[in-house]
């Protein structure tokens, strides 16, 4: 009796039944497709403005290190920026440490002179 029962669990010869290799690759490329779409594009498309980011950064841009570090941007090159966090107190930080533009150097200008404007000075 219990020979039966196991040798009907697993089906042979014309019983219907498996599905074959067809029903094997859908799941997986469906879940391919969506791993593509939901998780690879949005990493990629944000890797991206992080690259234009840190393109755009110039001398006399305000920004934050990922340490919480604020600072003026005094010099750059290809992998250094040298902040200035105080007057005449400045330090080098690796440019990929670099998280956000907090304020552009074009920026400052214009909000200073918007602030005057608005104050009456």
């Amino acid at each position: 009796m219990k020979w039966i029962l196991i040798l009907q669990a697993f089906p042979q010869g014309d019983q219907p039944g498996g599905g074959g290799l067809t029903s094997f690759l859908f799941p997986l490329v469906a879940i391919g497709v969506l791993y593509y779409f939901l998780l690879h594009m949005p990493q990629k498309k944000r890797q991206q403005e992080r690259e234009k980011m840190l393109g755009a950064v110039k001398k006399g841009d305000e920004v934050m290190t990922s340490s919480g570090i604020l600072g003026t941007v005094a010099g750059i090159t290809e992998k250094i920026v040298t902040l200035e966090i105080a007057p005449k107190v400045r330090i080098r930080v690796a440019k990929a440490h670099v998280t956000e533009v907090t304020n552009k150097s074009g920026e400052t200008a214009a909000s200073e002179k918007k602030n005057k404007t608005e104050n009456g000075s």
